[in-house]
């Protein structure tokens, strides 16, 4: 009787248990997310703190804890340096327990870190950074595009504007991976649809004087692409109108810009700048909803980059529940199978190679006689829909597209 007893108490221990696994398979007992972008130079306000609070607001919303464990948003600064960022991925893997890391807002910093994080089964999702390398021979099962990258915005972009008025364009672009990528699939892209780049210079990041690399345009060019962002597009853009270029008619066409960066500049001077965003917070309700929340805490609007950085920590976490685990790869599987839906993403789906199919919105800046408060300072134009600019699948570098 005894071991038919102690058979019985073992088998309902053994069922417990695996009504748990969640519990069983969370290590070190928390979740640790981590915000790893640049917090104190070119990218700071784009990105920033106001991610590390995107994120926040992400968890709050999902609740405290996952698969029955408590949650920790930490963040870190790397400087946009690739070895400070090495260092930082190392110490919080092995010293802080991390893992997950989220924004990375460069595409250098992106791609050295992104087979380190692979070998330690953490995950990864890139939101401010845009390199397509990131889901094209760079790829790995464990890692996320989430928002834009240099294929989709050059398509985007391009095809949004080209025509007669503006086919010959000039690329002034950032001298890093990002930049490289970007020049690379606008001058492809263009080309292919009858546009002329009549020439391009590069400039390093952080840059304060443009007017030489602007001279280098000559006289000819019908639109400016910035290939940059942060600090460098809002310079940028200051100098093109001390030249006097939009008066011109020089078009500005800006793959990364921000609501910040049109606040920063003043949209007398940005007005008519075009470029594409993956959320804008005077679309609907939904998106002033998420911006009040946001802007009791940062003081400001959010822009698309921090948006989007709650959008993948909250995808993060519904899939860590839903696969009852904190194992990169098995994470990472799950957020592929779950459609991500929230306050700016419609149903959308992670592809095999790790590329979000998120739509765009395409947004011009206002004339300061159309703003009606002092952050109402973009038109949106029009949606672009993600099978219309994303690089498809088929055609996709990734050894993950390729049927197994």
């Amino acid at each position: 009787m005894l071991k038919t007893l102690f058979r019985h108490c073992a088998g309902a221990a053994l069922l417990a248990a695996a009504a748990l696994p969640a519990s069983a398979q969370i290590s070190n007992d928390t979740v640790r997310l981590v915000v790893l972008n640049d917090q104190s130079s070119a990218y700071s306000d784009t990105s920033g703190r106001g991610s590390v609070v995107a994120a926040e607001l992400a968890v709050e919303d999902f609740g405290p804890t996952v698969a029955g464990k408590p949650i920790q948003v930490m963040s870190a600064d790397h400087q946009n340096k690739v070895d400070i960022a090495a260092t930082l991925v190392k110490r919080m893997i092995d010293g802080d327990n991390a893992d997950a890391f989220f924004d990375i807002a460069n595409s250098g910093v992106s791609l050295a870190i992104q087979d380190m994080i692979r070998q330690s089964n953490k995950v990864v999702v890139h939101v401010g950074s845009g390199n397509v390398d990131l889901v094209g021979k760079s790829c790995t099962p464990n890692s996320a595009l989430w928002l834009y990258d240099t294929y989709a915005l050059a398509k985007g972009l391009a095809t949004a504007l080209l025509s007669d008025r503006h086919k010959r364009w000039f690329l002034l672009t950032a001298d890093y991976a990002f930049g490289h990528a970007m020049q690379r699939d606008m001058t492809e892209t263009l080309r292919a649809r009858g546009g002329e780049v009549i020439g391009a210079v590069r400039h390093p990041l952080n840059s304060m004087d443009f007017s030489s690399f602007l001279m280098q345009g000559g006289g000819n060019m019908q639109v400016l692409a910035l290939l940059n962002a942060g600090a460098d597009t809002t310079n940028a853009i200051k100098q093109a109108s001390e030249f006097g270029l939009m008066r011109q008619g020089v078009k500005l066409a800006v793959p990364i810009f921000t609501l910040v960066n049109v606040k920063g500049i003043g949209n007398e001077i940005a007005q008519g700048t075009t470029f594409l965003a993956g959320y804008y917070w005077d679309r609907d309700d939904a998106s002033r909803a998420f911006s009040r929340r946001f802007e009791a805490k940062m003081g400001r609007p959010p822009t698309h980059a921090q948006a989007a950085v709650y959008s993948a920590v909250l995808h993060y976490l519904k899939s860590v529940q839903a696969s009852g685990t904190d194992a990169g790869d098995r994470v990472m599987a799950k957020m592929k199978e779950l459609p991500v839906q929230d306050f700016m993403t419609n149903n959308a789906q992670l592809r095999a190679d790790g590329r979000l199919m998120r739509d765009m919105l395409l947004v011009e800046v206002k004339a300061p006689a159309e703003s009606k408060g002092p952050w109402d300072l973009l038109h949106v134009r029009s949606t672009i829909a993600a099978a219309d600019m994303i690089q498809p699948l088929a055609e996709s570098a990734c050894p993950l597209a390729r049927p197994q």
